[in-house]
């Protein structure tokens, strides 16, 4: 789902009995058991000449020549999955997470102490470009990425947006817990 503002995406995660991710679960659950690779299948973006994932192709913005066979969304599934299961985690849509956006929070946790254990995200929204509007977490890049412009399809790349902005290369993934699940039963 697509043209999804961070509410939405909110109400409808409460409604399926799920929550958005944080950026610390988004990145995790993305990496697929991967660790220190670039993109969620390894370090090659296109692993043995096969594309891996739904981005631009050609020249940005004017031209996607659909070399990945998608000028646009891509349905989900037409790559292969990462190390757990989970398709288009990088490329397609940008995927809204729980975190407020702060280009600083990283850092102000090394600063606190060092390394955080699966870090909450910030209290509080702040991007010094635009310090009024309430920004939260993109992850994953979208189709309109490419190396020419933003290749945020890296897995440890973050974009950020206007909680109201809801637009075709935006939407959510939901999460939900086992352990949760298993003290249901």
């Amino acid at each position: 789902m697509v043209h999804v503002a961070y509410e939405d995406a909110v109400a409808y995660a409460k409604w399926a009995g799920k929550w958005l991710p944080t950026e610390a679960e988004w990145e995790f659950a993305a990496r697929g058991g991967l660790s220190e690779k670039i993109f969620p299948w390894g370090d090659e973006f296109k692993k043995g000449g096969r594309w891996m994932a739904n981005s631009h192709q050609g020249h940005f913005p004017n031209e996607d020549t659909g070399a990945d066979r998608f000028t646009g969304n891509a349905p989900v599934a037409q790559f292969p999955p990462n190390g757990y299961g989970l398709y288009d985690v990088g490329g397609n849509v940008w995927e809204w997470v729980s975190d407020w956006y702060r280009p600083d929070y990283y850092a102000r946790l090394v600063v606190a102490g060092g390394v955080a254990r699966n870090p909450q995200g910030p209290d509080s929204p702040y991007d010094p470009s635009e310090p009024n509007e309430k920004k939260r977490v993109h992850r994953g890049g979208s189709f309109l990425c490419t190396d020419q412009y933003c290749s945020r399809y890296m897995v440890g790349t973050r974009g950020k947006g206007d909680v109201s902005t809801g637009t075709n290369h935006l939407g959510f993934r939901c999460v939900r817990s086992l352990r949760m699940e298993e003290a249901v039963k």
